[in-house]
C-alpha cells in the first residue's frame, strides 16, 4: 500500500469518538480542513501508527483529531504557509487555526481592532 494512500482515521476531539475511516490522496497537517460526511473539521493533529512486519515497523494507517469548524474566508501567505486572517494585523496569531486573540471569528475586515504590523 503507498503511503499517499493509507487509510485514515478521523476522530472528534470533544467529545472523544471516532468518526471513521477514510482513504485519502493527501497527507493531512494541523490547520488543514477536511469534508468528511457532509461536515467541515479543522485538523488539529495527526498521528501514524505503525506495525510490526518481517522484523521492521511499517506505517500502518494515519489517525487526524479534529473538530467541527467553518472554512476560514479571509487567509494570508506567510512564510510559505497559509494563515487564517490579515497577517499585517500586529494582533494576527499567524496560525493555520487562530486568527487573533481580539476578534477570533472575524472578519478581519472593518475590525476595529485593527493595527498594521510594524517592520521590526
Amino acid at each position: 500500500m503507498e503511503p499517499d494512500s493509507l487509510q485514515t482515521e478521523v476522530i472528534l476531539t470533544h467529545p472523544r469518538e471516532s468518526l471513521g475511516k477514510v482513504q485519502l490522496d493527501w497527507t493531512p497537517q494541523p490547520g488543514n480542513y477536511l469534508d468528511f460526511e457532509g461536515k467541515t473539521y479543522a485538523v488539529l493533529e495527526r498521528r501514524h501508527r505503525y506495525k510490526l512486519q518481517a522484523g521492521r515497523y511499517r506505517l500502518h494507517n494515519i489517525a487526524i483529531y479534529v473538530q467541527s469548524a467553518k472554512r476560514p474566508s479571509e487567509k494570508s501567505l506567510v512564510a510559505g504557509r497559509w494563515v487564517i486572517g490579515d497577517a499585517t494585523c500586529c494582533y494576527n496569531a499567524h496560525s493555520e487555526l487562530i486568527r487573533c486573540a481580539v476578534n477570533p471569528d472575524g472578519p478581519c475586515e472593518s475590525c476595529r481592532f485593527y493595527e498594521k504590523l510594524e517592520a521590526i
